[in-house]
């Protein structure tokens, strides 16, 4: 017979699920961090934008804007000449590839002053330099900059990007080919991007922008040679020369005491830039564009009529960007030299510059030792130019 007033039998309680202890544990966390000051990311920085639209701006007839550049170029190398010994066509065409809007890659033997050059080059430009001295343990975030935690006037921890060396108008990357290609990788997007992505979020670098990176040619421990989409990247690559005799008893002399040269801005970061945009104008025929044009295809080994060395000793030729790199520079140089329409003329100037980084040697051409200048040189004979072609 059951009795209604037994009571009923208890159980043990279940233990708790993993999906309760979670959420308990998300509970617990909550509570105990409502009194602790949370991380707050700090407002994004303002972006450097060139709001400048230079064609609003009122301008001169093109000649009276071309005799007034010629000018400044003038006082420009003898500003820098005052410091720089000799150099002259190493200082024409690195002032040409800046008033491209290019960047400078300068190859040469420690000790010849392209360090010197760079700072002098952005003191008399009235450029901000910044300075990249690359080593085999250099980082990427070394040079583009980091997140680091900072406290507001509030006491708030915020997240905050504080910016590396590349944030300058004239950055000098010393000895490039002595950083690892992770970090030679970081740079790609400043060169061509002008900006820096950390984050998620896109930081823009200072207007005008430059790189001028030296390279050492001797094979040494501890480099990496550039790759060729790095390389690409380069507007010139200019060769420094070792100085003469009269310019090494010039370097004694100027050197050896204490005293150095008092040098002058003659420029500015905006006026530069209006004279970028002033130098674009000057025209260029369709023959001489044409011309350009078939010295990129006579460095691909698999167009027909190349030389006979391209086709057996290059393995890759030059890419679009190189006739940009003719096209732009040779426009610099026909506003130095005074003329009014670029010619094939100016257009063979530049050559050496714009193309022989990028002209790549296949194995047997760099068992050969084979000198990519030569191959320039000997296209330039082959190539006609449209008065030839005409006669």
């Amino acid at each position: 017979m059951n009795d209604d007033s037994t009571p009923a039998p208890s159980f043990p309680e279940a233990p708790p699920s993993a999906a309760k202890k979670a959420a308990a544990k998300r509970a617990a966390k909550k509570a105990a961090s409502a009194n602790v000051t949370n991380f707050v990311p700090m407002e994004k920085p303002a972006e450097p934008v060139n709001v400048v639209d230079f064609r609003t701006l009122p301008q001169r007839p093109l000649d009276e804007e071309l005799e007034h550049f010629r000018d400044l170029f003038t006082q420009l190398k003898t500003e820098i000449q005052k410091a720089i010994v000799g150099y002259d066509d190493l200082l024409t065409d690195t002032l040409i590839s800046v008033f491209s809007g290019g960047h400078v890659l300068l190859e040469g033997v420690p000790g010849l002053g392209k360090t010197f050059l760079v700072r002098v080059m952005s003191q008399v430009i009235g450029l901000e330099p910044g300075r990249v001295q690359c080593t085999p343990d250099l980082m990427p975030a070394d040079i583009l900059g980091t997140h680091i935690v900072n406290e507001d006037a509030n006491g708030r921890r915020v997240l905050h990007f504080e910016r590396g060396p590349v944030f300058k108008n004239l950055l000098l990357v010393d000895e490039i080919n002595r950083a690892t290609p992770k970090t030679q990788a970081a740079l790609l997007e400043v060169m061509q991007e002008h900006a820096v992505t950390a984050g998620g979020e896109r930081h823009a670098l200072p207007e005008p922008f430059f790189v001028l990176a030296t390279q050492n040619p001797m094979e040494m421990e501890g480099t990496y040679p550039l790759p060729e989409a790095q390389l690409d990247r380069f507007m010139f690559k200019i060769k420094v020369p070792f100085p003469t005799l009269d310019s090494l008893v010039e370097i004694s002399r100027r050197t050896t005491n204490f005293d150095q040269p008092t040098l002058h801005s003659i420029l500015s970061g905006l006026e530069l830039m209006r004279l970028q945009h002033i130098l674009t104008q000057i025209p260029v025929a369709d023959p001489v564009a044409r011309y350009a044009s078939q010295l990129i295809l006579g460095t691909h080994p698999d167009q027909p009529g190349v030389l006979p060395n391209v086709k057996r000793y290059v393995a890759y030729g030059a890419s679009p960007r190189g006739l940009q790199a003719l096209i732009r520079g040779a426009r610099i140089w026909c506003a130095v030299r005074g003329g009014t329409a670029v010619s094939t003329d100016d257009i063979q100037r530049v050559a050496h510059c714009a193309l022989r980084h990028r002209i790549i040697l296949n194995f047997e051409g760099e068992a050969q030792q084979l000198k990519v200048d030569d191959l320039v040189s000997d296209l330039l004979k082959q190539v006609q130019t449209p008065a030839q072609e005409a006669a």
